[in-house]
């Protein structure tokens, strides 16, 4: 099973990288997969890789359902 929550692009680097945020966890990944992405997009990434851009409004959603589930012990 792979899960994939949306993470925040917060600086572009050399060579279609960029640097992403997780929830403080900030990782590089590749932007090969995915045209047009700047800094601010949300995108969904999966083994150092950008698969997609998600839409912002979506991504919050789906990030504060991912905070509920851990508040409330949904996630172990």
């Amino acid at each position: 099973m792979c899960l994939a929550l949306p993470s925040l692009v917060t600086e572009l680097l050399d060579g279609d990288q960029a640097k992403v945020d997780l929830g403080g966890v900030t990782k590089a990944v590749s932007l090969a997969l995915v045209d047009g992405v700047a800094v601010g997009d949300y995108v969904i990434v999966h083994v150092g890789y950008a698969l997609t851009k998600v839409d912002p409004a979506e991504a919050e959603k789906t990030l504060a359902l991912w905070a509920e589930m851990q508040e409330t012990g949904a996630l172990t």
